[in-house]
């Protein structure tokens, strides 16, 4: 049973002024797909959607590149929901950095690398936020709740206790590529002979129903 009922969103889109292909488009068509910046709510649904038209249109592996700093736990589970729906292999790699939240698509993605020179902060979100005291302990509580699900949900691909996750994105745990390797983040590093065996499992899928 597919989880896309209707007509799947369309792949990354240019302006009439210029026909040609972007980098960006040309990638796309190779099933590419990049999380760069901060994660926030208009890149996790542009990302959705670019993974959700991959995933109904081929069943070839897709391939996300990550370097991002952090970026909001909404924006992060929306793009660990969409991952764990996916019917296709994702490989994840990550290029440059994932901290905070942004460690969550690479955790989660069925392959999982890293570049011999990336690094990664476990972390916290930063935020600020103001209002009647009412407010903020609600929303406080919200977030705390939302924090538990991220470390739940990761803490079953890396292969420890959610306890132990949610206590160094608390510190600020920096790591390494080795590092990140050692505690259960990536599946590998990237070299000539680097090679991401599949993890076997059933898949939903966002394949239209026919």
């Amino acid at each position: 049973m597919s989880a896309w009922a209707g007509t799947p969103p369309g792949p990354p889109t240019r302006g009439p002024e210029d026909s040609r292909p972007s980098v960006r488009d040309r990638l796309f068509d190779q099933r590419v797909v990049f999380l760069w910046g901060r994660l926030d709510d208009a890149l996790a649904s542009q990302l959705a959607a670019e993974l959700m038209t991959l995933d109904a249109t081929g069943d070839d592996p897709v391939h996300l590149h990550i370097d991002s700093p952090g970026g909001t736990l909404e924006a992060a589970l929306c793009l660990v929901d969409v991952i764990d729906l996916l019917g296709v292999d994702l490989t994840a790699t990550c290029v440059g950095q994932a901290g905070g939240p942004a460690i969550g698509p690479l955790a989660v993605a069925h392959r999982r690398r890293a570049t011999p020179h990336a690094r990664f902060r476990l972390s916290e979100p930063v935020f600020e936020l103001s209002g009647p005291a009412r407010e903020i302990d609600a929303w406080a509580a919200s977030h705390r709740a939302q924090l538990r699900r991220f470390c739940e949900r990761l803490a079953t691909s890396l292969g420890t206790d959610p306890e132990t996750l949610e206590g160094d994105l608390a510190t600020g745990r920096f790591l390494d590529a080795a590092e990140a390797l050692e505690y259960g983040l990536i599946d590998e590093i990237c070299g000539p002979d680097a090679r991401v065996y599949p993890l076997r499992g059933p898949r939903l899928g966002f394949r239209p129903r026919s």
